[in-house]
């Protein structure tokens, strides 16, 4: 049975809206009752039940200003709504009511929206299109989940009475795609970015060269993507993007608005490249293409010009092809690298960043050499990584290298979530769904100043993912809580009333296809 009334605090206001009773107290039909308020993830900074629902019918329109970027988005929400609904929803400047998106200066910031919904129609409101955006992603979530399916379902579709005023607490919210271990293609990362965007993500980390792949082409280096892009883990086909595919990947995550930040992992993580281009090894011969899982046993050359050469060229290429502002350098588990070498390898490197206009990223062992001015580290410690090691980041966290928190047996979406998890490893233990949200970036890394953490990413790497499904099978239900880190406030962080707020998403995965785990830990629904 639905419930009949469910209270739920959320920044101090007290949502009297449920399942089966209107805001005004009535108690309408079942079948006409809005989706409640407190069923969205992630949490609203302020989410306030106001007056009576509007109703979306075949009259409705989508309104929209003159500008291109709010008339994208509304015939992003038309393209979302009719399938469903069966409704025209024409995409108009002209008139009031129904749904209007406006762009207009305010207390918005560069993502945060206002939702103002009532019986004669549903506004959004935001200072710049990702705030339009997000705020469109809301509107969604306040409709009833069958809203997603690609056919015409009965409705009736109601949006509550409400007034959410929401903006982000972290500017980095990120998932991180390995597509180096087991290729994806085009068309699988773009569906990746859709549900992503779902969640109010807005970075995009594609992991594109590893020992097992290079996937990327590079002009000046052929032979990495025609070569060294020829195999994957177990030794399927592998695969590369050419620098079209590459355009077409940044293209769509930015009409989501996420932001590609590309890797190339360095100076290990390099066989891929060794392979196709034996100069860059220190003997000058080129090792064999790897399949294997193995990690840390690979190192460009550090002593040899010609390594820079081809940091240099390669840099360069991707720059030119990212709109972004950053670019992520790896620098994890350079085993065979001697240590002064790899200070001396970043060294060399960082400023290569700088000359083609990119900021660095790396991974936290960056700050064991000296990061460059306005560097980020990603952390991918554990809980119980050594206290020297944390305070070498939390230092570089002092001096003003940012902090974007990817704590492995926290959000690192590889992991199993029970020993039974038929995906994934275990090397930084079980991950249950429970474990994976209940922790606060804020006060994570002990030492690091609050305004160093730039926010939080969920990496997926690959070495057992080999299909979309099972993309999701291990990114959901779990990133939807990262992205609740990342976007609400630290006081709407509560397990208990999270997991209910996180069962009401069944439905909608299902509506739209996704294969999720279904955590014993989560009050799903039944029916």
């Amino acid at each position: 049975m639905r419930q009949r009334h469910r209270s739920f605090r959320l920044l101090g206001s007290l949502l009297l809206v449920a399942m089966g009773v209107s805001v005004t107290g009535a108690a309408p039909a079942q079948a006409a009752s809005p989706s409640p308020l407190d069923r969205v993830v992630p949490a609203p900074a302020s989410a306030t039940a106001s007056g009576s629902p509007y109703r979306i019918t075949r009259d409705t329109h989508i309104r929209v200003d003159d500008s291109r970027e709010s008339r994208r988005i509304g015939e992003y929400l038309a393209t979302v709504l009719r399938p469903s609904t069966g409704y025209r929803l024409p995409v108009t400047a002209h008139g009031g009511g129904g749904i209007q998106l406006r762009l207009t200066k305010g207390p918005y910031g560069a993502e945060g929206y206002r939702l103002d919904s009532g019986s004669k129609g549903v506004t959004i409101t935001a200072a710049q299109p990702a705030g339009l955006f997000h705020g469109v992603q809301t509107l969604r979530q306040l409709l009833p989940a069958a809203v997603e399916k690609d056919s015409v379902q009965p409705g009736p579709w109601l949006v509550a009475g409400a007034t959410i005023k929401d903006t982000p607490r972290y500017g980095w919210r990120g998932a991180m795609l390995d597509v180096s271990r087991h290729f994806f293609t085009v068309d699988q990362v773009k569906r990746y970015v859709d549900q992503l965007a779902a969640y109010k993500i807005n970075k995009l980390h594609l992991h594109l060269s590893d020992d097992q792949g290079w996937r990327i082409a590079i002009d000046s280096w052929p032979r990495l993507a025609a070569y060294g892009g020829s195999t994957q883990v177990g030794g399927g086909p592998g695969g590369h993007y050419t620098k079209a595919d590459y355009k077409e990947i940044v293209r769509y995550a930015s009409s989501r608005y996420l932001e590609v930040v590309p890797e190339i992992d360095m100076p290990g993580h390099t066989n891929a490249a060794l392979a196709s281009y034996a100069e860059l090894n220190c003997d000058g011969v080129a090792p064999p293409l790897y399949t294997g899982t193995d990690v840390g046993f690979s190192s460009l050359c550090v002593g040899k010009d010609i390594t820079y050469d081809f940091v240099d060229d390669v840099i360069r290429e991707l720059a030119a092809l990212t709109p972004g502002k950053y670019l992520h350098i790896g620098g994890d588990e350079a085993h065979s690298t001697s240590h002064e070498d790899y200070v001396k390898f970043m060294d060399r490197v960082q400023p290569l960043v700088a000359k083609y206009g990119k900021t660095v990223v790396g991974w936290h062992q960056l700050t064991g050499a000296t990061p460059a001015k306005g560097a980020i580290a990603q952390y991918w410690g554990l809980d119980d990584t050594s206290a020297q090691e944390k305070a070498q980041v939390a230092k570089a966290a002092q001096n003003g290298t940012g902090i974007v928190l990817s704590p492995a047996d926290r959000i690192y979406l590889d992991m199993k979530y029970t020993a039974d998890t038929p995906l994934g490893l275990d090397w930084a233990g079980l991950v249950e769904v429970k474990r994976s949200y209940d922790w606060d970036p804020g006060n994570y890394l002990p030492g690091a100043p609050a305004s160093a953490i730039w926010g939080v990413e969920a990496p997926l790497w690959t070495e057992t993912i080999t299909k979309s499904a099972d993309i999701e099978y291990m990114a959901f239900p779990r990133l939807a809580g990262v992205a609740e880190l990342g976007w609400s406030p630290a006081s709407t962080h509560d397990w208990e009333a999270y997991k209910v707020r996180l069962a009401a998403q069944g439905p909608r995965w299902e509506a739209l296809g996704i294969s999720y785990y279904r955590s014993p830990q989560v009050p799903w629904p039944t029916a």
